[in-house]
Order: structure tokens, then sequence, then C-alpha cells
């Protein structure tokens, strides 16, 4: 696609949780919680009014719903905060200053006071019905191939509560995450290219890794906001993969262009939806459909022009009749009928006649019905009735979410402007210059610089570097290349070895960085072949054994050069007779019989050396 033809514009919110030793705004610790909980809080939430006398939209729209919320906590591990029963705390320093240290390595200006302000929350997870944030820093910029990306704001925030499961009537969260300090990262909307987009997702994220921050599933989150010339602002939350960033862009921009040939085609047949429900269950009474005979009743409604246009494509295996349905479903239901797609389900071509006459259908008008309790089934085709006038106009303004193909699905409207307002129950936070010079000082390596460190102090390869970066291991890879080691051997264990034992099933939880140090001790000592070392970690992991113990078990502790010559001796006095045809082309095969004679017990270089004077010497 010609990105600039079409006007995209892009930008991303990235958000990190940080790892200190408590939360934001209370005392508790900031690990999850596996144990089963304590106590179980039931919430309603209902949208008010902002300062200036306005609802938010997207409250608004979840107020409707009507859920009920449930809260699981802990006696030891959560606390009257979270559960929005006490005042919150002071805020925490810690994290205010991990906060400072991200916004000066993303070259941002910090501001001089800290202002706690609450951001309306609406799907539950969190118990007040807001989330505490504030302003940082701003005014931040990185550089990439595709020119200069502006990062608009940093804001240190609550993560939200854990969601665990949905009920009949809501949904159940966990309050162990719910007050983890968390930054949320900002970009201007200038980004034009979706590559750009996943290299600026990517060098955010080496930032982030370069300070305190958590590390596993669920711990960082990018959003992404989308939007093309004649289509409107999306937000797509949730991705976790970087490559499947471009995608997830190029998906969004067909649905929107989609959206918008729909729309031109719509205003073109003069196409209108006056909203009338029909209860058409008399049509439905002998029917085949099972989905549609379980039913207490049946509901149609007539979108006037829209014939075709709602089984369109408007995404790889989603339409336009996929989009209503979404907005449907937040009603209760698990789906929705349209004549696009009929007859099929059981509904026979004379059901599909009969639909129509009975809502005065033209050829050019589509039927939309749900089959359900009558109100659900009421509430569901008020929602499909929105989304058809919105075809109408456009493009709307939405939340969504991505889903694992590269395609989204609907959340929620854009929530507004009125969502955001002062916490009135924490004073404000000065931000002393000092305190940010301090930090300027002692500010960490960036990934990149911490990549080249290695590769010119240690002389390892920009593979080898990059992986040890990529995983967090620089520390333990430097504390271990104190010993008189080969460094790329050491390198090797940490980058590829031991998350090879790790996905073979060992337990690698038990090797710390001291079990490595004997490990490696072992090896600098001259007791054990580098060959062995994998064995080695690996039955440290299996049997809880120390490293002098697992080489022993194993038999793997080196021999001496007589004991190595004694053994080859064997193998040549067995092979005599190939010495004798091949030459020194018996080298390979009776290589090949030592080091599996001797596997992990001698170092290979002296098995060579030992093995070709003895086969000279028989010639």
């Amino acid at each position: 696609m010609n990105w600039d033809e079409i006007g995209l514009k892009m930008g991303l919110e990235i958000h990190q949780q940080l790892d200190t030793e408590s939360k934001l705004f209370c005392p508790c610790r900031t690990e999850l919680i596996d144990s089963e909980p304590d106590h179980d809080i039931v919430r309603n939430l209902r949208p008010t009014q902002s300062e200036l006398g306005k609802f938010d939209r997207a409250a608004f729209e979840e107020a409707m719903r009507k859920l009920h919320f449930h809260y699981e906590n802990y006696d030891d591990g959560t606390c009257l905060v979270e559960a929005d029963e006490e005042p919150p705390h002071p805020l925490n320093r810690e994290a205010l200053e991990l906060a400072v240290t991200i916004a000066l390595l993303l070259n941002m200006r910090v501001v001089d006071e800290f202002h706690t302000m609450r951001k309306q929350v609406i799907d539950g997870s969190n118990t007040g019905g807001f989330q505490r944030t504030g302003l940082v820093a701003t005014d931040g910029h990185l550089e990439t191939p595709q020119g200069t990306v502006k990062i608009e704001n940093l804001c240190l925030e609550e993560d939200a509560a854990r969601r665990i499961r949905e009920t009949e009537d809501g949904v159940v969260f966990r309050l162990d995450r719910l007050g983890i300090p968390l930054v949320e990262i900002t970009t201007d909307p200038s980004i034009s290219d979706p590559q750009q987009l996943r290299d600026v997702a990517y060098q955010i994220g080496q930032v982030l890794r370069s300070t305190r921050v958590k590390r596993g599933l669920g711990t960082i989150r990018q959003d992404l906001n989308i939007s093309i010339r004649e289509g409107a602002r999306v937000e797509v939350k949730g991705v976790q993969d970087l490559d499947l960033i471009p995608e997830i862009v190029e998906r969004e921009v067909m649905r929107q262009l989609k959206l918008v040939e729909i729309r031109n085609t719509l205003r073109k047949r003069g196409a209108s939806v006056d909203g009338d429900l029909v209860d058409v269950s008399e049509v439905f009474r002998d029917t085949a459909s099972r989905i549609i005979s379980s039913a207490e009743s049946v509901l149609a409604v007539k979108l006037m022009g829209f014939h075709g246009l709602i089984g369109t494509e408007i995404q790889p295996g989603r339409r336009l009749g996929t989009e209503m349905a979404d907005y449907a479903k937040k009603r209760g239901v698990k789906g929705i009928f349209h004549t696009d797609e009929l007859p099929a389900y059981g509904i026979t071509p004379e059901e599909v006649k009969a639909l129509r006459d009975a809502v005065d259908a033209s050829e050019d008008d589509a039927v939309v019905l749900v089959a359900h309790d009558r109100e659900t089934a009421e509430n569901a085709l008020r929602e499909v009735t929105k989304r058809a006038r919105m075809a109408i106009d456009g493009v709307p303004e939405e939340t969504r979410k991505a889903l694992p193909d590269g395609n989204t699905q609907y959340l929620r409207p854009l929530p507004t402007s009125s969502r955001m307002y002062l916490e009135t129950d924490i004073p404000l936070f000065s931000i002393e210059e000092e305190f940010i010079e301090w930090i300027r000082k002692n500010l960490p390596e960036l990934p990149s610089e911490k990549r080249e460190r290695l590769i010119e102090e240690y002389g390892l390869s920009d593979d080898l570097a990059s992986q040890l970066v990529k995983r967090n291991l620089v520390e333990e890879f430097e504390a271990l290349a104190e010993f008189r080691v080969d460094v790329t051997v050491v390198a090797s264990l940490l980058a590829y070895t031991l998350r090879e034992l790790g996905r073979e099933g060992h337990d690698m939880d038990s090797i710390g960085i001291d079990e490595l140090r004997d490990v490696i001790r072992l090896l600098e000592e001259g007791k054990v072949s580098k060959d062995a070392l994998r064995d080695i970690v690996a039955c440290m992991a299996d049997d809880g054994v120390t490293a002098g113990e697992a080489a022993e078990k194993l038999d793997l502790l080196l021999l001496t050069e007589d004991e190595v010559e004694a053994v080859i001796d064997e193998i040549i006095e067995l092979n005599h007779e190939m010495i004798q045809e091949r030459g020194m082309g018996a080298m390979g095969p009776l290589m090949g019989q030592a080091m599996g004679r001797l596997r992990g017990r001698a170092d290979g270089k002296i098995v060579n050396r030992i093995l070709n004077s003895k086969i000279r010497e028989r010639l």
C-alpha cells in the first residue's frame, strides 16, 4: 500500500510494569500470588459526571451491561487500599526514580511536580472505577531510519487488577496485580510506516530492559493508535508480539478502507436505519434451526439499502456482519443472523422469504435477526442498529482488541477527555532538580551500548553479544568471565545451553549465579572439559547436587594424559587393519570412537594430538 496516499498516521502506547519492592500507593509486594484467595468482594459500577457535567461515552456504554464485578483478595499480599476501603499511601519514591530514569533515557523533559490524577476505568479492573496516574515527563524523541519520532508523554500509574474469568453476569478479578507501578509511554501520531512502528516499539522496549522492569508474559503491553485520511482513530489494545505489529496495521488499514467503500455505497443507495424491531417468532414456529427453535423469541430489524454489504469481507475471515455481531455480543447474545448469509444454519429459503415479507424488506434491504429472551434480543438488536448507522457515517472511533492472527475485534467506544480528574487524596510530589541530576549521572547502559562493549572488550561475536543483552544476562556473563576460561564458552552456556535445558524440562530455577560459578571453576581448574558443562548443569538441576558431585556422578572428571593414552592404545589395537588400509585416512573414524569412549572426560585437542601420533607410529 502507498501509506502516504491513504494518509496513514500511527502512534504507540507502551505499558511496562516496574520491578519495585512495593506497589505505587501501598506497601504490598508486587509479585502475583498463586494460592487460592481468602476473600471475595462484589461491586457494581456506574458512570458519573465529570466536573464539567459530562459522561464519558465508554463508561456509559459499559454501565449499560449491568455487570457484577468480583474481586478476589488475600489476608497477606493485598490490603484495603486495593479494595478501595482505605485512602492511598504516599507515592512510591522508588517507582518515581525508575520512571525518571526511563524518561531521561528517552531524551525527555521531566516535570517539576508530580500531580496524581484519577483516570476513569470502565471495565471493572479497578475497584474504585478509576486508575491513579500522573505525568512524569514530556517532549522526548527517538531516532529511527525513517526519521525522528517524538515521545509525547511518560506517565507513572497503577496497573489494573488481574482478570481471572468471566461469569454469566460479570467478571472475576484478582487484586494482587492492582497497584503495581507501571509506566505508560506515548508517542505522537506522526509514524507513517508499519515497520517504523515496530522499530519504535523495539527501541522503547530496549530502553526499558536497561532499567529495573518486570519480565515475562503480561508485564509489558503495546497499544496501537491507527487512522487513515478518510477513516478514524482506532486504538488496538493488547499487542504482545512486536513482529505482528506490521500485520495488524495492514489489516486495520484494510478494514478502514473497506468500511469507507461500504459507506460510499450506502450513501449512493440512500441507505437508512429506522430501528423498528419486529417480532418474527411466528415465521420460525416450525423451523429446523435448533438455535432459533430453542429461543424464547425471535426479533428482526430491517436495514434499508444494506443488501449484499453485511456479508462484505473487511478483514480476512471477518465481515461487516462480524462487526455488528461484536456489538450485539456485548448485550449477552452469542451471535446474529442476517440475510446476506441465509438460507443456512437450518433456515430455509421459504423462511427467508417469509422473514423479508414480515419486515417489509425490498430487494436492496438486509434483515438482521436475533433469537434469545425478549429483553436480551431487543438490547442486542439496538446495538446492531447503532453499528449500522455508524456504517453509513463511515469508520467509527473504537477501542479494539488485537487477535492472534493480526485481525482486531471491537471492545468498546474510544474514551473521551471527560474521564480524567484530580486525585484529592494524594498531595503533589515535588521533583527537585538535584534529584534529576543525580539520576542523570547514574543512568544505566542502553542495550545497544552493552552489545558493542561486549564485542569490543571480550571479543564475542555479534550473535552471542546480542543474545546476552536480549536475555538480560550481561551481569552474569561478566561475573563468570573473571575466570581464566574461554569467554565464548561462558557466553554460549548462558545464552543457549541454559535455555535449551529449560525447554527440555530441566528445572533451571535452581541454577543461579553461584551454581554457575562452581561449574566454570571446574573448567578453570582443568577438572572437566567444556563439552561436559551441559550434562553437569542438567544433573545439578535434576538431582540438586553440586557441580563437583554432578561431575563425579556422571563420571565426567577429566582423565590424565596417561589415562587418555591408554584408552587410545586400546582403540589402535582394535583397528590396526583399518590403519594399514587407510593410513591417516583412519584419523576421522578413530577420532569418533575415541571421543565416544572419552565423552566429556578428555579435551578434544589432547585426544587429537595423541591419536595422530599413535597412527603415525603404526605407518
